[in-house]
């Protein structure tokens, strides 16, 4: 899912689509999409960077953001406690915060 989510992402901000244009459709409304590529784009860079680090932590975030999985869910998955996924998923959030508001 995070892979089809940052591809469609990619495509939306490309120069041949018009680039960082923002686009409007008939009724007038932005389309929010685009405005969030650029945005889901970088998350997506700053989750490999964590992977590189604690590969756990960034498969506990692709799971409960990407997939919208439970702790319960996610703590079945991976093999350890909902209260380390809650641990990891804290710890990832605030350094993906970090990472986003460095770039």
């Amino acid at each position: 899912m995070r892979r089809i989510l940052v591809d469609r992402a990619r495509r939306r901000v490309a120069a041949k689509r018009g680039g960082r244009a923002a686009q409007i459709d008939l009724d007038g409304v932005v389309d929010i999409a685009t405005r969030r590529s650029a945005e889901l784009i970088a998350l997506d860079d700053a989750l490999n960077v964590l992977a590189d680090g604690d590969s756990r932590k960034a498969r506990v975030v692709e799971l409960r953001f990407f997939a919208g999985m439970e702790v319960r869910e996610t703590a079945a998955v991976l093999g350890v406690s909902p209260e380390t996924v809650m641990r990891d998923w804290k710890v990832a959030k605030a350094w993906l915060l970090k990472e986003l508001a460095r770039t």
